[in-house]
């Protein structure tokens, strides 16, 4: 038996302060991500200090209808069978109206869009709205989140529908777990895969909206969900103050989870996976400026990192931003995608309206980058930006 002295229970103790103090010192050195310090002019709230993306195209794809939609936000693309297809939520006037409901759009070049349709028609007990898409390359899977009108506190879950056309859709079912249970939580839109195939997203489970990052190894993404191990930050009532995540691929190997912080710093909260999204790090402030609102992160074909968001440091979700990182470690370049140039005045008043460019989602397409948003959370509208210009630059380096 081996006894210990009090100098030497004293020496223990202070090596494991010591150990502790030196873990907590190397997390907070290594940040998951940087920004170049002078990247954004705060002072500028019309530009940033930035220069118009080159090679752009905008293109709207709904417009608000007096009396009948004039409510509409949460739009997010999808590219299956060299067609985009775009769905969103809209209601007569209202955010979370009782009579959102889910319409989609599809078109052959993103250039004309067709007339939009419903996705997933109002219901008497709940509301819908947008959840995303994905495919297996022969099925093209659709997701809504439905909330329950009754339940308390505020939550809901998913459901899919699928089709192998675009245009006859099955009826919606509610999406699995690994025990294939129906998960109780709302899926944000961002489902992107690893280059394993591994898909990862994140799902606002209950009670309440706690975000929390999921993964799956079906092809469909519409059972097999594993909850991901990851501490939520300390918040307050049933909303975690992370909320509406994203992700990107670092050159490393390591995925960076990019979240909206409810805590209002107005700057982008990350997170790190190193073992393909099965455990994460606890979620860190970056020096990355946000409007409180949602962002979309992904990689180019080269690898390139990019986060599409409003960097204004406040609640303006103006102009719309895309900045670039070579490996996913620095962002030192942003560009203007919308600004207040673009910008039209707002047309109809509504609960929650605002002016901006909101919500933006994104995808990779066809060698360009596609970025689908809301005008005033009353037009749906979408952004082109070829990517060859980076690609060449990417290359020279």
């Amino acid at each position: 038996m081996i006894k210990i002295n009090n100098l030497g229970y004293k020496s223990l103790n202070i090596l494991i302060l010591l150990f502790i103090v030196g873990i907590s010192f190397n997390l907070k050195a290594e940040p998951i991500f940087k920004v170049k310090t002078d990247l954004f002019n705060l002072t500028q709230p019309d530009t940033l200090g930035l220069t118009q993306a080159n090679h752009v195209e905008h293109i709207k794809v709904f417009n608000a209808v007096k009396d009948k939609a004039q409510y509409n936000h949460g739009a997010v693309l999808f590219g299956f069978k060299n067609q985009l297809f775009i769905q969103w939520q809209s209601s007569k006037q209202d955010e979370d109206g009782p009579d959102t409901h889910v319409l989609y759009s599809t078109s052959q070049t993103g250039k004309n869009w067709s007339q939009a349709k419903t996705l997933a028609p109002e219901r008497s007990n709940a509301i819908v709205t947008s959840g995303g898409w994905w495919s297996d390359g022969k099925t093209l899977v659709a997701f809504i989140n439905v909330w329950p009108k009754n339940l308390q506190p505020k939550a809901g879950h998913v459901e899919y529908a699928t089709s192998t056309d675009g245009i006859n859709w099955s009826e919606f079912l509610p999406v699995l777990d690994k025990n294939n249970h129906p998960i109780k939580g709302i899926m944000e839109q961002d489902l992107k895969a690893l280059p394993n195939g591994r898909i990862l997203t994140a799902i606002h489970i209950q009670p309440g909206l706690i975000a929390t990052p999921f993964y799956t190894d079906d092809p469909l993404a519409i059972s097999g969900w594993q909850q991901a191990e990851f501490t939520n930050l300390e918040h307050k009532g049933d909303i975690s103050r992370e909320l509406e995540p994203s992700w990107f691929l670092k050159a490393n190997g390591d995925i960076a989870m990019v979240f909206r912080d409810q805590a209002s710093s107005f700057k982008v909260l990350a997170a790190l996976s190193k073992n393909n999204g099965e455990s994460w790090s606890l979620a860190q402030l970056t020096n990355m400026p946000d409007s409180r609102a949602k962002q979309s992160a992904g990689n180019f074909t080269n690898g390139m990192a990019y986060l599409v968001n409003n960097p204004t440091g406040n609640k303006n979700r103006m102009p719309l931003v895309v900045s670039l990182s070579q490996t996913g470690e620095y962002f030192d370049q942003a560009y203007i995608l919308r600004g207040k140039t673009d910008l039209p005045p707002m047309r109809y008043q509504g609960k929650y309206k605002r002016v901006g460019f909101s919500y933006p989602k994104s995808l990779v397409f066809q060698g360009k980058l596609w970025v689908s948003y809301a005008v005033n959370k009353e037009d749906i509208a979408v952004t082109s930006l070829d990517l060859a210009q980076f690609e060449q630059a990417h290359a020279k380096q």
